[in-house]
Order: structure tokens, then sequence, then C-alpha cells
């Protein structure tokens, strides 16, 4: 174990030196491919907890989602939607908790509620976020998103995508540990699909060991996304397949969490890998 593997987050210290699952739990009517299925608390917690037996080592809980085209929820129904169910996980598992949303009052609510982890994909841009984040012991995951979840998709451009990806991560690390949080609650997540086309995926995807050298573990989130379907042809069903070659090449390029759908298989697939690194 090196001091760059650990991540503390809340009541966890997570060694990263091997490879991790991050399971969603997505409380959205919305979402673009489980929306609807898990929306109640008890769906959300019970496929949950099926998610930990299946070898999920961290929790996302999200209640507004941000795939390509969607529009914000309120406040009142994404706290609705996300608290109760980070109230019962938090007495039922072991594993941290994470709370996706970009939202201060949401990440404080969370973090009342049990959660252990922010999963931004604003970074702790909106104000009052950083100092929220700051004042617990949560860790934080800073995200790379060019655009809004609404237009994002209609016509990203970059000249250099993993320069500038790697510069907007070292910018908001540095507003973090300028913030009051340390490094060592810090992970990074080049934010595949957000505001990228196929050609800028890829690149990230290769690129991956330059933004490692930020110093600070890499969560990856490509499971079932457009950019597989693009590469394969196969709709958001059928991408079980994709999906796991990306996680282990993600993890092959250094990334240290996975946030994946589809845990049991991924979970296999990256014993495998960990076993051969």
């Amino acid at each position: 174990m090196t001091q760059s593997s650990l991540f503390h987050c809340g009541r966890y210290q997570l060694d990263l030196s091997r490879p991790h699952v991050m399971g969603i739990v997505n409380v959205t009517p919305d979402s673009f491919s489980d929306g609807g299925k898990y929306e109640s608390t008890e769906k959300a917690v019970e496929h949950a907890l099926k998610l930990v037996e299946e070898g999920a080592d961290i929790l996302d809980i999200g209640g507004e989602s941000t795939r390509p085209g969607a529009t914000p929820v309120s406040l009142a129904d994404e706290l609705d939607r996300v608290v109760p169910v980070i109230e019962q996980l938090s007495k039922l598992t072991q594993v941290p908790l994470s709370i996706d949303t970009y939202k201060p009052q949401v990440m404080q609510a969370a973090l009342d509620a049990g959660a252990d982890l922010i999963n931004d994909v604003r970074a702790l841009q909106e104000p009052g976020a950083l100092e929220i984040a700051a004042r617990s012991t949560a860790g934080v995951c800073l995200m790379h998103m060019q655009g809004l979840p609404a237009t994002m998709q209609l016509d990203p451009q970059y000249d250099d995508v993993v320069a500038e990806v790697r510069a907007f991560l070292a910018e908001r690390m540095a507003a973090a540990e300028a913030a009051g949080i340390s490094r060592s609650r810090i992970l990074l997540d080049p934010g595949f699909g957000f505001g990228k086309r196929t050609e800028h995926n890829i690149a990230l995807l290769q690129g991956l060991p330059e933004i490692l050298s930020l110093g600070r573990p890499l969560l990856v989130g490509l499971s079932r996304k457009s950019v597989l379907g693009q590469i394969t042809g196969g709709d958001v069903y059928v991408r079980l397949h994709a999906s796991l070659a990306a996680s282990v090449i993600s993890v092959m390029k250094g990334a240290r969490i996975v946030r994946v759908h589809d845990v049991k298989a991924t979970a296999d697939a990256l014993k495998v890998a960990a076993a051969v690194l």
C-alpha cells in the first residue's frame, strides 16, 4: 500500500491499490439505461443491497439524471428521492455511500443522512459546494464536463481533449485543497460521455495515464454509455460485453474505481485484471 493509493471518505479508508467497483443506484424515472426501475425507496434499497452481495465496494446514489438531454429536477424532488435511501443504507450496509449530485443542499442533506462521498459532475463549482465538502470528512469526486447535460452532446469541441481535461481537473483539485479538502479525500473523473464525442472518449481512455499523473486515484464511468454503442452497434440493453472491456481497459490504464450497472460481471472481470496487474 502506498500513500497515494489511500482514499479517505467519511467513515471509511479505502486501499485503492486494487481496483474497486462502484455500483450505480439510480433513484430516477429517466436515467438512460435503468430509469424508473428503482424509483421507489424500497426498490432502490433492495437493488443496492443486491449490488453489495454481487461485489460492489461503493454505492453511488443519484436522484437526478445527467444523461445527454436531461432536464434538471427540483431540489425537493431530488431530496425526496435520495435522502431516505441513504438513511436506510447507512444502517444496512458496511460499504461507503456516495451521493451523485451537484446541488450543495443535496450534498449537505446526504451527508447528514450518512453519505461518505460527494460525486459531483460539476466538480464542486456550484456556490457553497466547496465549503460543504470542506466542513465534512467526506471524500469528493471531481469530474470534467463540457457544457450542461441538456446540451453537452450537441457540438463538443476540443483542441487536445486529454490536455484540456487534465488542466481542468488540476484546477479543481487545487481549488478543493485551497478550500481545506485534503488531497487524500480527492478522486478525479475525466467524465466520459459528458460533452465528448466518440473520438474524444477514446482519446481520454488512451490518455488516462496523463490524468493519473496528477497524483490522485481515477474514477471511470463508461458502463453502457453511448460511445460503446457507437463502437459496437449495440443499444443500451446489450452493452454488457463492451462495458466489461471498457472497465478492464480503464483499470489497465490506471483507473482505480469503475462506476457500473453490472456489478457481478465487472467484479469478476476486475479480479482477473488485478491478478495479472
